[in-house]
C-alpha cells in the first residue's frame, strides 16, 4: 500500500488532527476556566507533545513486529488495547478531563466524534483493497459509521439549542455501544480467536499506520464518550 493513497493517508491525517484537536481543546478549556494564557499554552504544548510521543511509540511497536506475536501470553496486542482503555479513562476522569468536561461546550465534545465518518469510509476502502477483512467494515459487522454521521447532526442540534442533554446522553450510549461492538469484532477476528475463519483474520491493524486505528482513534472515541458522560454529570445532565 502507498501512503499517498487517500484511504491510507486517512490513517495518518485523522490521528494527527485528533491530537491537534485535543491540544486545542485543552488550551480553550484552560482559557475559559480563567487560567493565564501562558498556563493554557503550556498545557496545550504538553498535550500535543504527549500525543505525538504516543503515536511514535505505537508506530515503532508495529514496525518491530512485536504486536504480531499472537502466540505470546498475554499477546502484546492485547496489552496495547489495555493501555488504550487505561489512557482513555485517565484522560476522561483525571483533573485534565474535568477541565475539558467543565469548560468546553457540550456540542464540541459531540462534534469531534464526527471523525468516525471519514474513518469508516477509509476502512471500507481498505476492505475493498483486500487489506481489511469484511467484518470490520460497514458491509460486515461494523456499524460505527452511524455514530460518525449522527455526531454531526446531534452536535448541530445541540449548538443551535434544539438538542437537550437527554438527546446527547442517548446518542452517547448508542455510540459507546457501537464502539464496543466493533472492538469486539476486531478482537474475535485476530489470530488468537479466529472466530471468522482463517481467510478473514484481522492482522492489518498491527502494521503502521493502521496501528493508529486502535492506538489513537479508538482511544479518542472511548475517551470522548467518557468525557461526554462526565460533562453531562458535571452540568446536571443524565449520565
Amino acid at each position: 500500500m502507498s501512503w499517498s493513497d487517500p484511504a491510507v493517508a486517512a490513517f495518518v491525517v485523522i490521528p494527527v488532527l485528533l491530537v491537534l484537536a485535543l491540544a486545542w481543546g485543552a488550551n480553550a478549556a484552560w482559557r475559559r476556566s480563567g487560567a493565564p494564557p501562558a498556563a493554557a499554552a503550556r498545557v496545550s504544548v504538553f498535550t500535543c507533545g504527549a500525543g505525538f510521543v504516543w503515536m511514535a511509540l505505537t508506530a515503532a511497536a508495529a514496525r518491530s513486529g512485536v504486536l504480531r506475536r499472537w502466540d505470546a501470553t498475554p499477546p502484546p496486542f492485547g496489552l496495547l488495547l489495555l493501555a488504550v482503555v487505561a489512557l482513555a479513562a485517565t484522560v476522561a476522569w483525571s483533573g485534565f478531563g474535568r477541565q475539558l468536561a467543565s469548560f468546553l461546550p457540550l456540542w464540541t465534545l459531540v462534534a469531534v466524534q464526527g471523525f468516525r465518518l471519514p474513518l469508516e469510509l477509509a476502512m471500507h476502502a481498505m476492505y475493498l483493497r483486500g487489506v481489511m477483512p469484511v467484518q470490520m467494515s460497514y458491509s460486515g459487522r461494523n456499524f460505527d459509521v452511524v455514530t460518525g454521521a449522527s455526531a454531526l447532526v446531534v452536535a448541530a442540534l445541540c449548538a443551535g439549542g434544539r438538542g437537550g442533554r437527554a438527546l446527547v446522553a442517548a446518542w452517547n450510549v448508542l455510540g459507546l455501544a457501537l464502539l464496543a461492538n466493533v472492538v469486539t469484532v476486531a478482537l474475535l477476528g485476530t489470530p488468537r480467536f479466529r472466530y471468522f475463519g482463517d481467510q478473514r483474520l484481522n492482522t492489518w491493524i498491527t502494521y503502521a499506520p493502521f496501528v493508529w486505528l486502535p492506538a489513537v482513534m479508538v482511544l479518542a472515541a472511548l475517551a470522548g464518550h467518557l468525557l461526554i458522560f462526565r460533562a453531562l454529570r458535571l452540568r446536571g445532565g443524565v449520565a
